[in-house]
């Protein structure tokens, strides 16, 4: 099995009262069996909203407009099967949120139900997916619990997520998300909460997990060392879409889109902090993606734009060698007619 999910054409919009919202628009990509995928770029880029339509766990007025979201995993009897598809009450989808796709989010406080042990909630999700025997499910609660390094499992089992630190529930929210053994794993933003300490052991906590049990990660942060530190393939989104792809060295060492370009070289580094450079910013703010023209999304904020062209025109995302795309008119022609106004008229008429 050379794939274990493909998101294809993915189209997400918000139906607000000032018009569509186009929080994602057109992302395809795949992650394959124990892969790690980094999903980068700045806030309002879309990159939570892709793992809550994966999820199927998208917000009102959100709807998932258009695409597919295809999982092929032998551990299940449905397979290949097209999440996209389902009402998100479907039964299927129940048995694949926890059993084959767990996901962990930034602040655990908000996923944890304070009114319930920490024993409750994981043996709950195991109950569910795994055994109905009480005994059993408890029996694999501790031992995920001290897998992820919590010390005395056995009394955490019986502590409420306002008893615990941070690091500690961050730990807990871990070792539900894998207690059933999924072959996907989505992480939101899981450390940005947490001191840089705690940040490195949850880090190589879940590396170490991820070998173990073989799942595949996709990881969701604005932070590139984290990426750099836990991804061996990364995509890049701006505004709904995604703007290049490929492995960490070739995105990382060989940025191709000017966007990608200026993310990495506003890191900051002692090294620039010794030589008295200043920080390289990316001039502007991620405009809000209601009613945009028909262009490149980061023609607005591009100091590469080529007139004439980038503002009139959506660039297609090609293939620049050795699966490594980009989607920019530097380097093709090719125009996406996909986002053209009379389809996103169809959608709107279907939706409302």
């Amino acid at each position: 099995m050379d794939t274990l999910l493909e998101v294809k054409d993915l189209r997400t919009y918000f139906f607000t009262p000032d018009g569509m919202l186009k929080a994602v628009d057109g992302v395809s990509y795949s992650i394959q069996p124990g892969q790690t995928l980094g999903l980068i770029g700045e806030s309002g880029c879309g990159k939570s909203v892709v793992s809550q339509s994966i999820m199927r766990i998208v917000p009102d007025p959100g709807k998932i407009c258009g695409g597919e979201v295809i999982l092929h995993d032998p551990k299940a009897s449905e397979s290949p099967v097209n999440i996209a598809s389902f009402d998100s009450r479907d039964k299927v989808l129940r048995n694949i949120r926890g059993g084959r796709i767990s996901m962990i989010f930034q602040e655990p406080m908000t996923s944890l139900s304070p009114l319930h042990t920490v024993e409750n909630q994981i043996v709950e999700a195991i109950l569910l997916h795994r055994t109905r025997d009480r005994k059993t499910a408890r029996e694999i609660a501790c031992d995920m619990l001290d897998k992820v390094g919590i010390s005395n499992p056995q009394a955490r089992m019986a502590s409420y997520s306002h008893q615990l630190s941070g690091g500690l529930r961050q730990r807990v929210m871990i070792a539900m998300a894998l207690s059933c053994n999924p072959s996907l794993l989505i992480a939101d933003e899981p450390t940005t909460a947490l001191d840089v300490t705690v940040q490195a052991q949850v880090l190589d906590l879940m590396k170490k997990l991820q070998s173990e049990f073989g799942m595949a990660i996709q990881y969701i942060t604005h932070d590139l060392g984290v990426i750099a530190d836990m991804a061996d393939h990364v995509a890049v989104m701006y505004l709904g879409k995604i703007v290049e792809l490929g492995t960490l060295s070739q995105v990382f060492r060989q940025p191709l889109h000017p966007y990608t370009d200026r993310l990495m070289k506003s890191v900051p580094s002692i090294r620039k902090t010794r030589e008295g450079k200043s920080l390289e910013v990316i001039r502007g703010t991620v405009p809000i993606p209601i009613g945009l023209p028909p262009s490149c999304c980061f023609s607005s904020r591009c100091s590469a734009m080529i007139e004439g062209k980038c503002s009139n025109a959506v660039p297609r995302l090609i293939d620049r060698g050795e699966g490594h795309f980009v989607s920019c008119f530097l380097y093709s022609d090719e125009v996406d007619h996909s986002s053209a106004d009379k389809k996103d008229l169809k959608i709107k008429r279907r939706i409302i």
